[in-house]
């Protein structure tokens, strides 16, 4: 089963139910419930959907556990909240808790690809000696500052030669 087959309170529930399995091994429906600041009552059709697609294993009355399927898509859907929330508070610099309700947001829509191009930049953001830190900080320094022109842009690229064939770092003048 794809993410995007499920809807956006699905991925939600399979989220919650990986977080409470990895504090306490299963996860119960009044958890779950507390968790997503929900009913008790509204838990239990989202928990048979989620049983008839073969994502949980769940009984009435009983502990609820991810299936393998199950697992895998809530894992993705993890790893895409922290890929999100680590870009929004370490790239653009956003607050942690606008951060945190944000990636929420995001995780459920952005596809595969955009987030496998989300690491691959910020990786390259730390290892790429035209972009690193001092480019990252010049962008922090950017987005706090009031007066956003290109004016100290042209300043620092005019302090660099053009790159050379092969070449991966621009030399001062």
């Amino acid at each position: 089963m794809e993410i995007d087959e499920l809807s956006e309170s699905l991925q939600s529930y399979l989220d919650v139910i990986l977080e409470l399995e990895g504090l306490q091994k299963v996860a119960r429906a009044k958890d779950i419930a507390d968790r997503l600041k929900i009913q008790r009552g509204s838990v239990t059709a989202a928990l048979k959907s989620l049983e008839e697609k073969g994502l949980i294993h769940y009984q009435p009355y009983s502990f609820i556990t991810l299936t393998d399927s199950g697992k895998k898509v809530a894992e993705e859907i993890a790893h895409r909240h922290r890929v999100l929330k680590a870009f929004l508070l370490n790239v653009l610099q956003i607050d942690e808790p606008t951060a945190e309700t944000t990636a929420c947001r995001m995780e459920h829509v952005i596809d595969r690809t955009t987030v496998d191009r989300l690491v691959c930049f910020i990786e390259y953001i730390h290892t790429c000696p035209r972009a690193g830190e001092d480019w990252l900080e010049s962008f922090i320094r950017f987005c706090k500052s009031d007066q956003k022109h290109r004016g100290e842009c042209t300043a620092c690229i005019r302090g660099l030669k053009p790159l050379g064939k092969g070449q991966k770092t621009g030399k001062p003048r």
